[in-house]
């Protein structure tokens, strides 16, 4: 298959057909020994990185990356540092950057300005996350953690838990996972099922999928749990956050009802959705995934310049 990522944005998980994604987790997997001793093929080029919403791994894990990959990276991830705190529009910064850098990355609280960056630039653009809209290197990666510790995608439970609502994780996973046949067991407060588009997408597409409160409940059935944590920067009120907050508390002794090969996942930050003490069980897998994600985008960088 030829390159199908060479000089392309990276905005949504529907862009990408199933080959493509298995194209670039099949790259990632390879990429092990550049991630260990290093590599120039990105010798000459610059990535501009633009976080205006907090970040820890998605903004380290590509700077890590260009620099694995022998690349030089810009930005900043404070806008009252920027000239957007002075009145500057979005358009005009992102025009200002495209001067400087090869490749944009770009997280922000607003929805579409991702999307919007991708419309107006001619260099290539990945959304590091949109409001609670998308975030798609990092369900990129997920997918990639399933696939490695499973050894397969197809027939597998995944259960995904928490904020369906608010989180974007989940709004680009689902879309993957379409792909593959798999069970969707999605378990939220009533407040915060997935929303009514997500919803027609799997029934469009004929997923298997049920929506539950209890995660109990399905627990037993489960080969994959995908925990999500609150987005409270995303509810209406604080109030409304503290009431949803603690509503799903995931610990040893809830997980004594699931398979002992439970793979357990979360994208992080973690706030109190599963105790400490899971972070000690082999099956709890979410520390190995900032590992799989600088793999994942250290072979998304070297394929968009096409320099593999």
């Amino acid at each position: 298959m030829t390159n199908p990522f060479a000089d392309r944005d990276v905005i949504s998980t529907l862009d990408f057909t199933k080959e493509e994604i298995e194209y670039l987790l099949d790259v990632a997997v390879k990429m092990e020994d550049i991630a260990k001793y290093g590599s120039k093929i990105l010798a000459n080029k610059i990535l501009g990185s633009i976080f205006l919403e907090p970040s820890t791994r998605t903004r380290l894990s590509f700077d890590a990356a260009m620099k694995h990959l022998g690349g030089q990276v810009i930005g900043f991830a404070d806008w009252d540092k920027s000239s957007i705190k002075k009145g500057e529009t979005l358009s005009d910064t992102f025009r200002v950057v495209e001067n400087y850098a090869d490749v944009l990355v770009i997280r922000s609280e607003w929805e579409g300005a991702a999307k919007y960056a991708a419309e107006i630039l001619n260099i290539p653009v990945i959304n590091a996350g949109s409001g609670a809209q998308e975030h798609p290197t990092q369900s990129f990666l997920d997918l990639m953690t399933i696939r490695q510790e499973r050894g397969k995608l197809d027939g597998l439970t995944i259960g995904v838990c928490g904020d369906l609502m608010y989180g974007r994780t989940v709004h680009s996973l689902l879309p993957l996972l379409m792909n593959y046949d798999v069970k969707l067991v999605l378990i939220s407060p009533s407040q915060l099922h997935i929303r009514k588009e997500d919803k027609v997408m799997l029934e469009t597409r004929n997923v298997q999928f049920t929506e539950v409160e209890s995660l109990e409940s399905v627990l037993p059935s489960l080969d994959v749990l995908y925990m999500t944590r609150m987005q409270r920067e995303r509810f209406r009120s604080e109030e409304e956050y503290l009431r949803m907050k603690g509503f799903y508390v995931l610990t040893k002794n809830v997980l004594k009802n699931g398979k002992p090969d439970l793979l357990i996942m979360h994208p992080l930050p973690r706030i109190n959705e599963i105790d400490p003490d899971v972070d000690k069980l082999p099956q709890a897998v979410y520390f190995k995934q900032p590992k799989y994600g600088l793999l994942l985008r250290i072979a998304l960088l070297a394929l968009i310049f096409d320099a593999l």
